[in-house]
């Protein structure tokens, strides 16, 4: 320990001994630039860090986002759940993931109630979304079809959302079931119901939708592709444990 003491003493003798030697020109550039690189690392590291690392799970009431939420979390769907009107909120590895060797990133998971008077909770995590994944029950798809439209359209013309090109999953939930809708049949037809309420809305002041972003191309009937950030479809079902589906989803969008 002695040795390496005198020998780090000796180095910096040395480094005094250069420094005094150099034009005071020089030392203030090297400070300058050490200073500088300081600076970046900081302001690299602080950007990466504040990188979203959220995905939130919306939705209708019953359409299986609890089941969801405990399937990544788990690997259990808890014998199904009720309708809930506390939203599920925890940080964790992907129940898939826990086996997987090298570094795992967890997720941060918000589950909001479907229940349209918790609406503003839902406005209220969207800015800090990496991802958003609408849940759709696509077993009582058409009597629910109308109310899905509306609450996606809320979401596709979300500023905070359309800015920051969050990226959307319409999750076809309780495909297992005989009953079940396709996720082709499911997409086609919010597209349609989502090109009425874009007519329909044309009527509203500006002033009433100052937080929304106009949705599709003018003169032409909407469909997902039009839209500013990237919007999927899948099927899958949370009682099941079919959400792969869901779970490739958060990988691209939070551990890349």
């Amino acid at each position: 320990m002695d040795e390496w003491i005198r020998q780090a003493e000796l180095w910096g003798r040395q480094a005094e001994a250069w420094i005094r030697q150099q034009p005071p020109e020089q030392i203030y550039v090297a400070a300058a630039v050490v200073a500088l690189t300081v600076l970046v690392l900081i302001a690299a590291s602080c950007l990466k860090s504040s990188k979203p690392n959220t995905i939130v799970l919306s939705g209708l009431s019953s359409s299986g986002k609890t089941t969801l939420f405990y399937q990544l979390r788990d690997g259990s769907s808890h014998q199904g759940t009720v309708t809930s009107m506390e939203e599920n909120n925890d940080t964790f590895v992907l129940h898939s993931e826990k086996e997987r060797k090298g570094k795992v990133k967890p997720v941060h998971i918000i589950d909001v109630p479907g229940h349209p008077r918790l609406k503003p909770k839902l406005d209220e995590v969207l800015p800090k979304a990496a991802g958003v994944v609408l849940v759709v029950d696509a077993q009582d798809f058409l009597s629910s079809m109308q109310a899905a439209a509306e609450y996606l359209y809320d979401i596709l013309t979300k500023a905070s959302v359309v800015k920051k090109r969050v990226p959307v999953l319409i999750f076809c939930n309780k495909t297992d079931k005989v009953t079940a809708h396709s996720k082709e049949f499911i997409k086609k037809q919010l597209e349609k119901e989502i090109n009425k309420l874009r007519e329909s809305r044309k009527a509203i002041s500006s002033a009433d939708i100052s937080d929304e972003v106009q949705l599709g191309v003018p003169g032409e009937a909407f469909n997902f592709n039009q839209c500013q950030n990237k919007v999927t479809v899948a099927e899958g079902a949370g009682l099941t444990g079919n959400v792969s589906a869901v779970e490739q989803f958060i990988r691209d969008y939070v551990e890349a």
